[in-house]
């Protein structure tokens, strides 16, 4: 099949092979051009492995500490008419340069949040690492999550709580403005989103985990969060997202000291800077938001993509040998150089001085974050052949 980006309302529909496998082996190179880390994780199971700071997580694990990784994901493969979703492709990816390079590694497609697949995950893990796990990541992004004891399937919503969110945001592709409305979350609306992206999965693994006696003594899990400015705060840390985000956080601290009465252990969640993402891509305000803040960054010599945020959390944040760096909330920041006070400043001066299509332009680095979003489904990169046959 020749495959093309298809992409409308910011959302992509295709992905190419060749091209996801580029972009997991340049995430791998840039771990090789830095110093190993130096931490004792021998094992890691990472939730959500497939894309963004998971995927990133498990090749700054796997390539530079040498650790043992089992990575799990939801991903779909392709049919006769039907590329694969990325993160299959990366997950191929990810597993034949592992095997070249003489990294252990097993890949799992399944849902984690059901039981049974907690428990087929255990089993499997368990058969897999020399010995238990030292630290798991989790990472899972995704709208819908079934609980099978309750028999309902709740699906999370992107919307704000208390009042009409109005802003504007961007067709990153077409590079033009569009005027967003968005009605009030409702109460259902709030709780299915704290279901699905709150903190009650994750520690239901850590329970299960420590039940099947898997959890090495001083081990250690990490959730990401995202806190942002206050320039998109109505729409996501105040809206449903947020109150999700603020449950993950509060269970954080209640593993912590699980973790610290049973094991010794840490449970820490870490929160990253905006990066494109194939959820920050939809969500209203965050692609013009990150394409300013992208422009400002990179003139400052500070920007960051999923890979380098992770080989600094690892190598500065966590295993720097002077203990976890966190906040007065208990939480690893890697947004601290996009929530500088300079970095904001100019951040907020752009974002006022976009009225339209030309001061968009002006003002934003749309290019950058459509070439980022078009490498996340594996085009744009330089040395494909687009137009030719690919084995899908």
């Amino acid at each position: 099949m020749i495959v093309k980006p298809q992409i409308s309302n910011n959302v992509c529909r295709t992905s190419h092979p060749l091209g996801c496998r580029q972009e997991v082996e340049n995430q791998i190179n840039y771990v090789k051009s830095k110093p190993k880390i130096n931490a004792n994780i021998k094992n890691a199971l990472i939730l959500g492995a497939s894309g963004g700071y998971g995927l990133a997580s498990r090749i700054v694990l796997a390539y530079g500490l040498n650790a043992n990784t089992m990575g799990v994901s939801f991903e779909r493969a392709a049919t006769e008419e039907k590329t694969a979703t990325p993160g299959w492709y990366n997950n191929q990816a990810f597993s034949e340069f592992a095997k070249r390079d003489g990294l252990k590694e097993k890949t799992i497609v399944g849902d984690a949040f059901l039981e049974s697949s907690k428990e087929s995950i255990i089993k499997q893990a368990k058969e897999f690492f020399d010995g238990k796990i030292d630290i798991l990541i989790y990472s899972l992004a995704t709208g819908i999550r079934k609980d099978e004891k309750e028999n309902i399937t709740y699906r999370s919503t992107l919307k704000p709580v208390g009042q009409k969110y109005k802003g504007i945001g961007v067709d990153f592709m077409k590079e033009e403005l569009i005027n967003v409305e968005i009605e009030p979350a409702t109460e259902e609306d709030i709780k299915a989103t704290v279901k699905v992206m709150g903190g009650e999965d994750w520690s239901l693994w850590i329970e299960d985990l420590i039940k099947a006696d898997m959890l090495s003594e001083n081990a250690l899990t990490l959730a990401y969060s995202y806190i942002g400015p206050e320039i998109t705060k109505a729409i996501y840390r105040d809206g449903t997202i947020g109150k999700a985000k603020d449950d993950l956080e509060e269970t954080a601290i209640k593993l912590d000291k699980m973790m610290q009465d049973k094991l010794k252990g840490h449970a820490y969640v870490s929160v990253a800077k905006a990066v494109v993402t194939r959820a920050s891509a939809v969500i209203p305000a965050m692609p013009l938001y990150i394409s300013i803040l992208f422009k400002i960054m990179k003139d400052k010599g500070i920007h960051e993509g999923c890979i380098e945020q992770m080989y600094r959390q690892f190598n500065e944040k966590l295993f720097s040998g002077k203990g976890a760096i966190l906040d007065e909330k208990h939480r690893l920041r890697l947004d601290d150089w996009e929530l500088r006070d300079d970095v904001q400043k100019e951040v907020l001066e752009s974002w006022n001085k976009v009225k339209d299509n030309d001061t968009l332009k002006a003002n934003a680095d749309l290019n950058q974050f459509r070439d980022e979003y078009l490498h996340l489904h594996g085009f744009g990169f330089n040395g494909i052949n687009y137009d030719a046959d690919v084995q899908i």
